[in-house]
C-alpha cells in the first residue's frame, strides 16, 4: 500500500530503523526530530499517517496531537504513538487525546506495518464516505447554483440608454472585516476549504463565519447569501 508517512522521533537509531522498514514495506517516510519540525513539515505536505513518540523535548507527543486536532486540516489525520510508557493509564491519555493506536516500544515492526496498513484502509473508507455524504452533496449543489446566478448576472442584456434604471440603496448590516471577506468569497462560490485556504485560517472558522452570515442576513443556505448580498449591495462585482 502505497502512502505518504510522517515519523517524528527524538531517537536517532529508532527513527532510522522504523523508517528504513516502512520505505521497505512500500511506504513513503519524512522524519523529524521533534514535534515543532514536523509540525513546519505538515504545513508544507500533509502526509496519510503520523507516527509520533510521545516523550520528546520541548513539545510533546501530547501537545503535538493536540494541536493537529486543534486544526481542521488535520483533525481526521491518522495517529499512531510510540512510546517506552506502556501504563495502561499512558494509554489511556493516549486516546482521549484522539490517538487512533498506541504501540509500545519495543515493538514488533511487522505490527507497526499492520496497524498502519489498517488505519490507512479504514481512512479510505471514512473519505469515501464523506464524499458521497448528504452534506457535502448539498454544498456542492449550493456552489453551483450560485456559480449560474453570478453567471446570468454577468449576461444580463445591458440597459437601452434611455432607460431608467432604480437600485435600491445598500442594506445597512454590520459586519466585521473578516465577514465581509469570508461573503466576498462566497460570492465568488469558493467552498469553505478553499475560502479557509485563500484566508489563512481553519474551515471550522469559515463554518462560524458563514453561520454569522446566515443569521444577520436572514438567509439559510449560500445560495439565499448570494443573492441577498448581489441584490442588497453587501459586495461588488
Amino acid at each position: 500500500m502505497s502512502a505518504d508517512l510522517l515519523l517524528v522521533d527524538d531517537e536517532p537509531g529508532l527513527r532510522e530503523a522504523v523508517q528504513t522498514y516502512l520505505e521497505d514495506s512500500g511506504f513513503s517516510v519524512r522524519v523529524a526530530s521533534n514535534a515543532r519540525d514536523a509540525w513546519q513539515m505538515l504545513e508544507q505536505v500533509k502526509p496519510d499517517l503520523v507516527i509520533s513518540d510521545i516523550m520528546m523535548p520541548q513539545v510533546s507527543g501530547y501537545e503535538f496531537l493536540q494541536q493537529m486536532r486543534e486544526d481542521e486540516r488535520f483533525v481526521s489525520l491518522p495517529v499512531i504513538f510510540l512510546t517506552a510508557r506502556g501504563m495502561t493509564s499512558d494509554r489511556i491519555a493516549g486516546y482521549q487525546a484522539g490517538c487512533d493506536a498506541y504501540l509500545p516500544k519495543p515493538f514488533d515492526p511487522d505490527e507497526l506495518v499492520a496497524i498502519v496498513e489498517n488505519l490507512l484502509a479504514k481512512q479510505k473508507v471514512q473519505d469515501t464516505s464523506n464524499q458521497n455524504s448528504p452534506e457535502i452533496n448539498e454544498l456542492v449543489d449550493q456552489i453551483a447554483e450560485i456559480k449560474d446566478l453570478l453567471r446570468q448576472k454577468n449576461t444580463a442584456p445591458a440597459k437601452t440608454p434611455n432607460a431608467i434604471t432604480v437600485t435600491p440603496p445598500p442594506i445597512a448590516i454590520d459586519l466585521t472585516p473578516r465577514e465581509q471577506s469570508v461573503l466576498e468569497l462566497v460570492v465568488e462560490g469558493l467552498m469553505n476549504k478553499e475560502i479557509a485556504s485563500r484566508l489563512g485560517t481553519t474551515i471550522r472558522n469559515v463554518e462560524k463565519y458563514v453561520s454569522r452570515l446566515f443569521g444577520k442576513t436572514g438567509t439559510s443556505s449560500r445560495t439565499e447569501l448570494v443573492r441577498y448580498a448581489l441584490q442588497h449591495g453587501l459586495v461588488s462585482l
